[in-house]
């Protein structure tokens, strides 16, 4: 049924004006190449599944019982992991309902909520959802971030680092920059592709993390997500971590939403990930090793390609018709995301794909780009 059909005369005005958001697109296509969601072009640890194949057979009949509310084992594998105290440690469904349950406990107030013009594009919904003014900070010419641009009285920051649908990454002193600048404001710096990320060689910060700043900084809380370099999209597992009274705030808002927001299967699963440390670096390092690969072979084809630190990358055509690109692409079973969006209508964001997938990207890009080039001579 068509949305225009629908009788809304019992929805409350909340409904009725929401503009959801849409989530990238799940087609259907044989032979499919799907680059247009940044999932893992690899599996998950095996352990994860010889975890939830043990309770589905061994503790099978625990599945009658309501599951650690607080996901316990699982907190303690990412306390143990970060070097934070498990009171530090925070775990929902999946990074949105963390980042939606921060909305609700945080930024509620009369003062703004401060994010790039160009981010994730879910923060808007959150903030219409839950009535909190967000102002949008317009991103440099070249996308990055100028911390002096949020000088202004704020609830709070918001900001995805690396950037999405960028890839820029955000510095560790520019991250504390802010912290200090707004100290009765939360600073949220939502690193879902953060295990991609890469210093350069000779940086004085060990860390790219701004979780390394939570113990410095009580108004920081970092998210992040076992969706990405986990390989975990479709367990939905997601935490953050900040100081105690940060993670308490949040524990209270979400007993008092859901109690029970991970099941048995979800903790199970994502624990074995954490401890799976070996399997964790190698399929990291081979993403980032196929991004700069398709960095190269795109460049190579006069793309513009930004200096990406996630496991996509975002690249502007030679003559700026990303959407003409992405429909030669879709016609070949290869999709890829394009945001019809001021600033950003010419560029692509592109998943990196195994080298399979990679290669038969750039060989489609390589032959239309070829033909085009002919047609127009």
């Amino acid at each position: 049924m068509s949305e225009s059909k629908i009788d809304t005369r019992l929805w409350s005005s909340k409904a009725r004006n929401l503009s959801p958001y849409v989530p990238g697109e799940q087609p259907q296509h044989d032979n499919l190449c799907k680059l247009n969601t940044n999932e893992n072009p690899f599996p998950p640890s095996p352990k994860v599944g010889e975890a939830i194949a043990k309770v589905l057979t061994q503790q099978a009949q625990e599945l009658r019982l309501y599951p650690a509310p607080e996901s316990n084992d699982l907190r303690a594998a990412l306390a143990q992991a970060y070097d934070l105290d498990v009171s530090q440690v925070f775990v929902g469904n999946g990074s949105d309902e963390v980042l939606a349950l921060i909305f609700a406990s945080f930024f509620l107030k009369e003062r703004p909520l401060l994010s790039p013009d160009i981010g994730y594009s879910f923060y808007p919904v959150y903030a219409q959802t839950f009535g909190v003014h967000l102002v949008k900070i317009p991103l440099e010419d070249d996308f990055s971030i100028d911390p002096d641009a949020y000088r202004q009285p704020c609830s709070g920051i918001i900001i995805a680092n690396p950037n999405a649908p960028t890839g820029l990454l955000l510095s560790l002193a520019d991250i504390r920059k802010l912290a200090s600048e707004h100290s009765n404001a939360v600073i949220v710096i939502d690193e879902a592709y953060i295990d991609f990320a890469q210093i350069e060689s000779g940086n004085p910060e060990a860390q790219v993390s701004a979780v390394s700043l939570i113990n410095e900084c009580d108004n920081v809380i970092v998210t992040q997500t076992f969706s990405k370099s986990r390989s975990l999209a479709g367990l939905r597992v997601g935490m953050a971590f900040g100081s105690a009274s940060l993670i308490e705030a949040l524990t209270r808002m979400k007993n008092s939403f859901n109690s029970y927001p991970l099941d048995k299967l979800a903790q199970a699963g994502a624990t074995a990930s954490v401890l799976d440390v070996d399997y964790f670096e190698q399929t990291r390092q081979q993403v980032i090793d196929l991004r700069t690969s398709l960095t190269e072979e795109l460049t190579a084809l006069g793309y513009k390609v930004l200096p990406s630190h996630a496991n996509f990358i975002f690249a502007r055509p030679k003559d700026g018709n990303a959407s003409a690109v992405a429909s030669t692409l879709r016609d070949q079973g290869i999709i890829v995301r394009h945001f019809d969006k001021p600033r950003i209508s010419e560029y692509l964001r592109i998943t990196v794909g195994t080298e399979a997938q990679n290669q038969r990207l750039i060989e489609a890009l390589t032959a239309w780009h070829t033909e085009t080039s002919i047609s127009a001579e």
